[in-house]
């Protein structure tokens, strides 16, 4: 049972970093009237596409 608590923590911690930073940038990036889109949109249309590596699979950048 110690080992169940000590999992509990030690990842419960994680998961609530996690949450707390996902929720901390939602709320500055509407609070500065920023976006993924606005950001791309930047760079200008000549910008080229370019292959990156995503969550362990390689993608092209649309």
């Amino acid at each position: 049972m110690k080992a169940v608590w000590t999992a509990v923590i030690y990842f419960g911690s994680f998961l609530a970093l996690g949450l707390a930073a996902k929720v901390a940038l939602g709320r500055w990036t509407k609070r500065h009237d920023v976006d993924l889109a606005g950001i791309q949109a930047q760079a200008g249309p000549n910008r080229r596409q370019r292959r990156l590596f995503l969550l362990g699979a390689w993608r092209t950048e649309d």
